[in-house]
């Protein structure tokens, strides 16, 4: 059987309906992803980050936020796979506001960070195809808290599907993040 986008989008919605409480299921390339809830070390990490973007924004506007889910650009031309990927990233920061609807997936246009901390399931996805869509979303700011590879990877600049620049720092470090943000992520409670 040839897998269409209807019967791609309802596979994922069968299986988010069906997931366990905690549980994030994605569509990601034509992919369902499902990941289990983080772990402890997961949840310090996405609320030391939530913490600093809070205590250290330029623009008290700004709000970070955590399970939102975005509808971003896919790949196009692949047969059988929606229009658009739905993604949880682990952290979102936009101004205030910016998801205050009923809509379940949120368009991205207001987003200005999207983050992602790996874990041994998910770290592919995070460094590859969640890469893309968020630069094919025009998402300003991308970063990557890899813990696999104890380091943060901030991408920025995006254009053409693609982020212009990718800075690398390994962790313990001062991490300057661009504009819109432009403050410094202090890493080493990470």
């Amino acid at each position: 059987m040839v897998a269409t986008e209807s019967s791609v989008g309802q596979a994922f919605e069968l299986f988010s309906a069906a997931a366990p409480e905690g549980w994030r299921v994605e569509l990601v390339e034509g992919e369902i992803c499902l990941s289990p809830p983080g772990n402890g070390a997961h949840a310090e990490i996405v609320s030391e980050l939530a913490g600093q973007v809070i205590d250290r924004r330029g623009d008290p506007s700004l709000r970070a936020y955590t399970g939102v889910g975005l509808k971003v650009p896919t790949v196009p031309g692949i047969p059988g796979v929606p229009g658009a990927d739905y993604v949880l990233p682990d952290l979102t920061v936009a101004p205030r506001s910016s998801f205050a609807n009923e809509d379940v997936w949120q368009y991205p246009s207001d987003v200005l960070l999207a983050a992602e901390v790996t874990s041994a399931g998910t770290a592919e996805r995070d460094r590859g195809k969640k890469l893309c869509g968020y630069a094919r979303a025009g998402i300003p700011v991308y970063l990557l808290i890899d813990g696999e590879k104890g380091e943060v990877v901030v991408h920025f600049e995006p254009s053409d599907g693609a982020y212009g620049c990718s800075v690398r720092y390994k962790w313990g470090l001062a991490v300057p993040l661009p504009a819109p943000l432009g403050f410094e992520l202090d890493t080493a409670e990470f």
